[in-house]
């Protein structure tokens, strides 16, 4: 068994630089804030939904204003009344929103770890039972591309309950939404294409 070779000693100058990257770690340290503020968010969320399936007026009216939620007018004109009790597409609204808070968490700790563990320093996780599957193979360009995913997935989300949503929306926001997230799809097949353009080709086998 060989020794292992000291790392080489860095100059003062490039040990400044090299060490500038520990300036990133407040910014990893705001985003995990951030979740806490999503993981408090959605139990607010989840508790006005229970309140309002036992009938609790006042936590359903925060919901539908929450939510943006507007009964589309009769076939003749007339706005129906507001809504007083739960039905199935606040519901629907509610949980895709919930899902929704779901998918940013998931996109925020994929930045947070595979950031950290990208552009700062090593996390050591090897052998952990509970380490990522992704965290074997992440690099920046994988980094992108799975973010790019994320949020085609968020976008998806946010396309549903508007479209669930349609009679408190005008034609070009609807319009407009689905060529956002026509665009972002597009972004993220090019990311993709692009990754396996530059990336390490297999041996082909002779």
């Amino acid at each position: 068994m060989t020794p292992q070779t000291p790392p080489p000693r860095l100059r003062p100058l490039p040990r400044l630089i090299f060490a500038s990257r520990w300036i990133q770690v407040p910014l990893y340290l705001g985003l995990i804030v951030a979740q806490c503020v999503y993981v408090a968010h959605f139990w607010v969320e989840l508790v006005h939904l229970l309140q309002a399936v036992f009938g609790d007026g006042h936590a359903l009216q925060i919901l539908v204003q929450g939510i943006g939620y507007h009964p589309a007018p009769s076939e003749d004109g007339v706005p129906l009344p507001p809504v007083t009790s739960l039905n199935e597409t606040v519901i629907m609204l509610v949980v895709l929103g919930l899902i929704d808070v779901v998918m940013i968490s998931n996109l925020l700790i994929m930045v947070i770890i595979g950031g950290y563990e990208t552009f700062v320093s090593r996390l050591d996780l090897d052998g952990h039972r509970d380490q990522p599957e992704w965290l074997d193979h992440v690099n920046a360009s994988v980094l992108k591309v799975k973010l790019a995913t994320a949020i085609i997935g968020i976008s998806s989300i946010h396309l549903l309950k508007t479209f669930i949503n349609a009679g408190a929306y005008d034609t070009k926001v609807l319009l407009w939404q689905t060529v956002i997230h026509v665009a972002f799809l597009g972004s993220a097949m090019a990311l993709a294409f692009t990754d396996r353009l530059l990336g390490p080709h297999p041996a082909q086998p002779h």
